[in-house]
């Protein structure tokens, strides 16, 4: 008996010895190249600029960009922009989760409702939100309420879209079941279409991110007093490059580290999709 178990294990345990762990360079690919290309094109700016290949009044340079950031945070003057753009932001963005996913799952799952809404939000989804500008402030005035109602009309539909597409992709099969054990509309929700529309929910709010980021941006620089966008419209018309781009990487910054915090998360429910393969 220990033999034939020996010889049964044997082929699983070789493999294992046999497959080679992942080296420094596999584990560590992507961060290192994108880490080598940032590198190279902060370089090739830098020496550019210092060489006098391009002016500095159009570009500045990335040694003047960190001196920049670090007089406007030392002297204490950006601080309530961060502010007041965090405020506008948190808001908006909050609003459209709130509003997009239960008005998502009620379109895709209730068919007069969606006949409903669905001229509004492709009308609304189509039109450039900078369009919407101009009425925005007419109603909310050129404070806080503007500037979120351009963030969540921004991010909303991105939103509401995929709740749409992904209450509309949940398995039959589930719903059958849950029907057949005898749930109800509210049971079906908690605990079929919801959890089955989390991937397509997270995609939506990825999506949403970008969105009311350009939002903070454009409703500041139309009608605002303070905040990111205002401030690199303030800069950019008095030609202070420097304080432009610090704004511009401020914005970028927090895009990119929302997007991969969603990201993370994403790839967590991954296991969550449908897989329509045969």
């Amino acid at each position: 008996m220990e033999t034939i178990l020996d010889e049964a294990e044997s082929p699983s345990i070789v493999e294992r010895r046999r497959s080679p762990r992942p080296g420094f360079w596999s584990r560590n690919e992507t961060w290192i190249l994108g880490t080598i290309s940032v590198s190279a094109f902060l370089l090739f700016w830098q020496y550019s600029v210092s060489a006098g290949l391009v002016n500095p009044l159009f570009t500045s340079s990335p040694i003047r960009i960190v001196r920049t950031a670090i007089d406007m945070f030392s002297q204490g003057e950006i601080y309530n922009d961060i502010k007041v753009s965090g405020i506008e932001f948190l808001w908006g963005y909050a609003l459209s989760i709130l509003v997009g996913v239960p008005m998502g799952i009620l379109m895709g799952w209730y068919r007069r409702i969606n006949a409903i809404f669905e001229p509004f939000v492709s009308a609304l989804y189509a039109s450039p939100r900078i369009a919407l500008v101009p009425l925005m402030v007419i109603w909310f005035g050129i404070g806080l309420g503007s500037k979120i109602a351009i963030i969540f009309l921004g991010a909303v539909f991105p939103i509401l879209i995929n709740m749409v597409t992904g209450v509309r992709t949940v398995d039959r099969d589930f719903i059958k079941v849950a029907r057949a054990f005898g749930a109800s509309d509210r049971q079906l929700f908690a605990t079929v279409v919801f959890p089955s529309t989390v991937p397509m929910l997270l995609a939506g709010l990825r999506l949403g991110l970008g969105h009311a980021l350009i939002g903070i941006v454009v409703g500041e620089m139309y009608a605002a007093t303070a905040g990111i966008g205002y401030m690199i419209s303030v800069a950019g018309s008095t030609f202070r490059t420097s304080q432009v781009m610090v704004g511009v990487i401020m914005i970028a910054g927090l895009g990119v580290g929302l997007t991969e915090a969603l990201r993370a998360i994403e790839r967590r429910f991954e296991r969550w999709r449908p897989d329509n393969r045969r």
